[in-house]
């Protein structure tokens, strides 16, 4: 990835974990799936913008409503 996932907008990890979903059928179905250090690769980045994904996903909304509101007390 050109820049920290965890940076990311949410839709753009969710494309990016889109991609990467594609990317393993794909490699899966040009018999690369046997290259176990490849597809452990591809499972850790998967893992990886999965987690960076959810996290973006719950902050978004929280974020634009204390924008939106201000801090929530209490």
């Amino acid at each position: 990835m050109t820049r920290n996932s965890r940076q990311m907008p949410a839709i753009e990890l969710r494309l990016r974990l889109s991609e990467l979903y594609a990317e393993r059928v794909l490699a899966s179905s040009q018999g690369l799936a046997a290259n176990a250090e490849y597809m452990a690769d591809l499972d850790d980045e998967i893992a990886e913008v999965t987690a960076a994904y959810t996290g973006a996903a719950v902050t978004a909304p929280a974020t634009l409503r204390a924008e939106l509101f201000g801090p929530q007390a209490g």
